[in-house]
């Protein structure tokens, strides 16, 4: 039997290569600054939004951290028993 040959890669020209339009291209520059606009203004939101639950839960924390504080039980279950070092 014959050895096969290969077929060529079909020749392509990188110039005549017509692109999607993309939705950038089709949007009037003024929509797009108010899409980028209002894109920036949502991740401001949600990193205030984030800031804010973080500090709740530390304020909560330390609300609950005091309040345990004033307990002599959860006091005195949670103190180390060697009383040799505060001699």
């Amino acid at each position: 039997m014959g050895k096969k040959k290969k077929a060529a890669p079909a020749p392509s020209s990188a110039s005549t290569e017509v692109k999607p339009a993309t939705l950038k291209d089709l949007l009037n520059s003024e929509v797009l600054d108010k899409l980028k606009a209002q894109a920036s203004e949502m991740k401001a939101a949600e990193v205030k939004k984030r800031e804010d639950d973080r500090k709740q839960a530390e304020e909560a924390r330390k609300a609950e951290q005091k309040r345990l504080e004033g307990n002599f039980e959860y006091l005195l279950n949670n103190s180390s028993m060697d009383w040799k070092k505060f001699k």
